[in-house]
């Protein structure tokens, strides 16, 4: 079975700009997910943050499932920020929140993973809750190479990355 994939804004910035560092590293995730048939989420969260410095016409979202924000993803959000019990001193509080409503989502839907490029907000936050056993969806990062066996569910690595 294929895991399904929430699609973080940088993720998707980064898949589209050929000149992001990260840029062929989301390809690699991009191809394998399609490859794959798993299921890909386009949050409206991330369809607002991308579309106040671009349209989100520049993304191809036939490939995509639109997932709205709805009561029931407020309601996960507002628990995940109180788990946090906020965000650290110097974090962006509004960038803040729009993560945590993205995992909210991922949580309600389902979604044991978002791609991101975002690693000091979206990944430490996620991060911090799953290493707590709070939450249980996986953020990948792109800074981290490209590695399929990220998207296992049962965790294992391939024999690759070991030798």
């Amino acid at each position: 079975m294929t895991a399904s994939v929430l699609l973080d804004t940088s993720f998707l910035i980064s898949l589209v700009d050929r000149n992001r560092p990260n840029h062929g590293i989301a390809a690699q995730y991009y191809r394998l997910l399609l490859e794959q048939q798993s299921p890909l989420y386009f949050s409206a969260i991330v369809a607002a943050e991308i579309a106040i410095k671009q349209p989100i016409t520049d993304f191809p979202l036939k490939n995509f499932r639109q997932i709205p924000f709805n009561i029931p993803h407020s309601t996960e959000a507002a628990r995940i920020w109180n788990l946090l019990g906020g965000h650290d001193n110097g974090d962006n509080r509004a960038v803040v929140k729009d993560d945590v409503k993205i995992m909210a989502q991922a949580l309600h839907e389902d979604i044991p993973f978002i791609l991101t490029e975002d690693a000091s907000t979206l990944y430490k936050y996620c991060e911090r809750l799953r290493v707590a056993h709070k939450l249980n969806i996986r953020a990948i990062k792109l800074a981290d190479g490209f590695d399929s066996s990220a998207l296992r569910l049962d965790g294992q690595k391939d024999i690759e990355a070991y030798i």
